[in-house]
Order: C-alpha cells, then structure tokens, then sequence
C-alpha cells in the first residue's frame, strides 16, 4: 500500500521526513487508536491550513486524531521533535504536547490506544 507524503518541492527547505517514520508506514502503519497517519488530500489540507491559522509556526504535519482537532507536526523550532497541536485555536493556545522523537510520540500514541475503541 502506497501513501502519499509531501513532496519535496511541497515540504520546507529544513525538512526531511525521518527514517524511523518512513519505516513504520513501509511496515504498514496507518492508524495508531485515535490517530490516523495523513496522507494525500488531506494531508495536503491539513497542512495548507495550519500555515495560515499558524504562520508564525513552520509545521509539518503527520497524523491528526479522529476525536478532536489534535494534529502531530514537526516543527522547524524543534525538529526532530513532535509537536501536538491543537488545530483551529487561536494562536499561542495551540501547543497540547511535545515528544522528542516520532519513536516517543508513536510510544505514547500505542499506549494510550490500548484504551480507545473504534
């Protein structure tokens, strides 16, 4: 199965998607409980979006969570961190949590899942 990223004229000249991400989706990861990997038309949205509700932010999203308005992004001040934010608030009120690695956020994306039912 095939997923659709950014291409590189699409993504910021300080981006580049990480190998353990690239990884898990050639392994088949899609969705991971609440949240689902984006790809192709949507993650395209997605990330037209957050650059004109956040644009003193540079973020690359990845994944969003089916219950809320909760994004996993990339972000140019703390790649190769994850940064969860809260899409659709105001800005300075988006910042929900951070990760140090996509390893740590798909860690705690797999736990908190044992509890969420589709």
């Amino acid at each position: 199965m095939n997923i659709d990223l950014l291409s590189t004229e699409e993504i910021p000249p300080w981006f580049s998607y990480p190998k353990d991400f690239l990884c898990a989706l050639q392994s088949g990861l899609r969705d991971v409980g609440a949240w689902q990997i984006l790809d192709g038309k949507w993650l395209r949205v997605r990330h037209e979006g957050l650059k004109k509700r956040f644009p003193d932010r540079d973020l690359v999203p990845f994944a969003r969570r089916l219950d809320c308005d909760d994004v996993a992004c990339w972000d140019s001040k703390s790649s190769p961190s994850v940064e969860v934010v809260h899409d659709f608030s105001a800005p300075g009120w988006e910042e929900r949590d951070s990760y140090p690695s996509f390893q740590a956020w798909l860690l705690a994306a797999q736990e908190e899942s044992e509890g969420y039912d589709d």
